[in-house]
């Protein structure tokens, strides 16, 4: 299917987000000097940049593409989940699905930056541990109460807790039921959360980690993603590679996909832009190689881009 063909059939389609909310906070400054007191740069401060992170990142992504989303995860009571929460919703994302917990922060990355974008520290604002009782329990209904109008589910997994067991065969569940699409960017101390997803998308060290081999060619891809298959009694497999590309493992059979990143300033949220493509693309209809060829499209753009960042629908169509 050519790539035009494919954004005309996703545009609209609506996308259930599960995950990790996050906001990124870059402080942008200028370094001149080195700290007489340690060996360090100082900064001189010139500004604040928030974006959206992690799930949030990857609604992002979707709407920018030309699809609808709704998103489900937690945040804490604070300026921080407000701020998440507004920036969301005017970026157009649905945000009736957030989960306030009074126990925990929201998460937050603070990344310490120049004017010339090489980042000099990074502070992690975050609970991480699993979300359980009654905000688990929350978190369940509103993947019930909000699969209804979705065209795929997509489980967003960064372990900073709204991805438990339960919330995943929550996700599972539903998506079975409804004959949609379930799409798991995984991390690996939850690989036996996802029995049973339409296909995982772990990047190259998830896989070797979780199959135990290396992959340093195409033939290791072919047999990681079997094992990998196999392991994680998911559908589907597609091995992120940076710049090795993709190796899809697929019911209606393998396929090696070059990178088509011309630059790369910044891989930082990159298998978000490849997961949101990929749903996208699941939900318009298209086999899972048209759409993985889209997401390797989309990660070959994004790459060129600082920090967290969207493709959007015009951006896939002008790039050759």
């Amino acid at each position: 299917m050519q790539v035009h063909d494919l954004l005309e059939k996703i545009a609209g389609r609506s996308i259930l987000i599960v995950g990790d909310l996050m906001l990124d906070h870059f402080v942008v400054g200028r370094v001149d000097r080195i700290s007489p007191e340690a060996p360090v740069p100082v900064v001189q401060y010139e500004r604040d940049e928030y974006r959206l992170g992690g799930a949030a990142n990857v609604a992002s992504n979707i709407v920018a593409m030309g699809g609808r989303v709704q998103t489900i995860g937690v945040v804490g009571e604070d300026d921080d989940g407000k701020r998440l929460a507004s920036q969301m919703g005017a970026t157009g994302i649905g945000t009736g699905g957030i989960v306030i917990d009074p126990a925990r922060c929201t998460t937050r990355k603070l990344r310490v930056v120049t004017t010339r974008k090489q980042q000099v520290a990074r502070i992690d604002y975050e609970n991480d541990g699993e979300v359980s009782g009654p905000i688990e329990a929350a978190i369940c209904r509103k993947v019930e109460e909000l699969a209804a109008p979705a065209d795929a589910i997509l489980v967003s997994d960064y372990l900073k807790g709204a991805i438990s067991r339960t919330v995943a065969q929550t996700a599972s569940t539903v998506a079975r039921r409804r004959g949609i699409p379930l799409l798991v960017d995984p991390k690996v101390p939850h690989i036996d959360y996802y029995a049973g997803a339409t296909v995982v998308t772990p990047n190259h060290h998830e896989a070797e980690s979780v199959t135990h081999m290396r992959i340093r060619s195409t033939d290791d891809a072919r047999e990681a993603a079997r094992r990998f298959k196999e392991r994680v009694g998911c559908e589907c497999v597609l091995i992120t590679r940076g710049e090795h590309g993709m190796w899809l493992l697929a019911r209606e059979g393998e396929t090696n996909l070059p990178a088509e990143a011309r630059e790369v300033a910044d891989v930082t949220g990159a298998g978000d832009t490849v997961i949101s493509a990929l749903a996208l693309g699941l939900a318009g209809g298209a086999t899972l190689a048209d759409a993985a060829t889209l997401a390797n499209r989309a990660a070959g753009i994004v790459v060129g881009k600082f920090g967290p960042a969207t493709v959007t629908a015009e951006e896939l169509r002008q790039h050759p």
